[in-house]
């Protein structure tokens, strides 16, 4: 089967090619920005990505169109594929019917920490022996690639299925499914990690988001498990609309029943219920971390997976691309790349290198409000307080709608706003000294200022 994917370098859909192609299948795609990792990941696959959405992509004939979310009505190839009356489905709606029928389905859902929680999950299956099939919204270490199938046989066991791990995303399946990706997954165990206000461009509200969590809740299974983070009441809300599953909860108090985290990020005992279950000795860095680590655990355990076995796997996790990832280091400046774009997670990864590099060392922070909630200012108010362990701020400010500097205002010196990626480079090389650490982060490519920055300050 020849299938075209439109938007096919967002996380998502370029894992869904890859696993395509794994299957088999002939994959085209096209998008309108290619850029690493995932362009290389899936030239490396034989994928031919065509850039831009031209018309005569018609004339490639395949037997299916599967559209990303980033496209719109107004798409020229979109309308092409609607006025010839060619078959065409989401990307979610593909992975279910092919992909995730008859596995055991462990969805990773919440508003930080997908990615990295979904990722340290599989691996503990891996390291299990459970061969996991998964898709991941990056590229984990640990496997060097975001998507794979992994073990397809048949089993005939009335639970269902060889595991297959995927990230759990809210935002809407594609412009004629309104839905949250999350629902096409029918999940057998779902991680509901953390719930935040997000997504501004779809939901009116945090209310709006638990609706969308809570139909989530509703597709799994009464034999199924719901792993919760206790510390979150906009879950708790979400549950006391109905819960039929049972539920395993993490970053509880005391002897309360539940998994929590005895010690230090880097180095804790895991206790269930308050019996001490294993030990995590590992180099990740911060209390967000910790947590996503205590919900991979519960969730690998309904896999079959015990708690001690979990923790020793976790010792040999090499987290995600684009997580703290140190991109190079010149004359004793070291500079990273960090996916990091709601002010939440702004602050974690932050205060997560502020941990590791102490107090007596300089932290600038480059960042892009880039996601669609940022770029409409819904949470500007909240980024100097997701920058306060910074030393100094850079904003790259092109194409916002809104003031950064007024923003960042009450930051006075510590904030400089830019608005173009060369002029950015120029300021943070010229603030830059040696024991710096340069945090880049974004949820896009940031114009390559990696490399720009390494090159500025060699």
């Amino acid at each position: 089967m020849h299938i075209h994917i439109l938007g096919i370098c967002g996380t998502f859909m370029g894992g869904v090619a890859a696993l395509a192609r794994e299957a088999g299948h002939r994959v085209t795609g096209c998008d309108a920005g290619v850029y690493p990792p995932m362009s290389d990941q899936l030239r490396a696959l034989g994928i031919e990505l065509i850039e831009g959405y031209t018309v005569d992509q018609i004339d490639l004939r395949p037997d299916l169109f599967v559209i990303g979310n980033v496209v719109s009505r107004g798409n020229p190839l979109m309308e092409a594929i609607l006025d010839a009356g060619l078959p065409y489905t989401s990307g979610p709606q593909w992975l279910s019917e092919n992909v995730l029928q008859g596995r055991h389905v462990l969805a990773v859902a919440g508003t930080h920490g997908k990615t990295t929680t979904t990722s340290m999950l599989t691996w503990i299956l891996e390291f299990a022996g459970k061969q996991p099939g998964f898709l991941v919204g990056g590229v984990p270490q640990n496997f060097g690639v975001s998507a794979r199938l992994g073990d397809t046989r048949a089993d005939t066991r009335p639970a269902g299925g060889h595991p297959f791990v995927i990230e759990a995303d809210e935002y809407d399946t594609a412009f004629f499914d309104k839905r949250s990706k999350f629902v096409h997954y029918r999940p057998r165990t779902a991680v509901l990690n953390n719930l935040e206000f997000d997504h501004a461009d779809i939901f009116a509200d945090l209310a709006a988001i638990e609706t969308q969590f809570h139909h989530l809740v509703r597709t799994v299974p009464q034999s199924g498990r719901l792993v919760v983070n206790a510390r979150e009441e906009a879950l708790a809300r979400v549950l006391e609309r109905g819960c039929w599953s049972d539920v395993a909860r993490f970053g509880v108090r005391g002897d309360t029943p539940g998994f929590r985290a005895r010690g230090e990020p880097h180095a804790f005992d895991v206790l269930k219920a308050g019996v001490l279950v294993g030990r995590v000795e590992w180099s990740l860095l911060g209390e967000h971390n910790q947590m996503n680590a205590l919900a991979a655990i519960a969730a690998a355990e309904h896999a079959g997976v015990t708690p001690q076995q979990a923790c020793e796997a976790l010792g040999q996790f090499a987290n995600v691309k684009r997580r703290l990832e140190v991109r190079g280091e010149v004359k004793g400046i070291t500079v990273y790349d960090d996916f990091a774009h709601h002010p939440t997670a702004i602050r974690t990864t932050v205060d997560g290198l502020r941990r590791k590099v102490g107090p007596g060392s300089r932290i600038l922070a480059v960042f892009e409000p880039r996601s669609n909630t940022m770029k409409l200012g819904t949470m500007k108010a909240l980024l100097p307080w997701s920058l306060e362990e910074a030393d100094l701020a850079f904003c790259h400010s092109g194409g916002l709608e809104w003031d950064a500097n007024e923003a960042l205002a009450e930051m006075g010196e510590r904030a400089i706003v830019v608005d173009t990626i060369d002029a950015l480079v120029a300021k943070v090389a010229k603030q830059a000294k040696a024991g710096d650490h340069i945090l880049c982060m974004s949820n896009g490519g940031f114009g390559g200022i990696h490399d720009k920055l390494l090159k500025a300050l060699g």
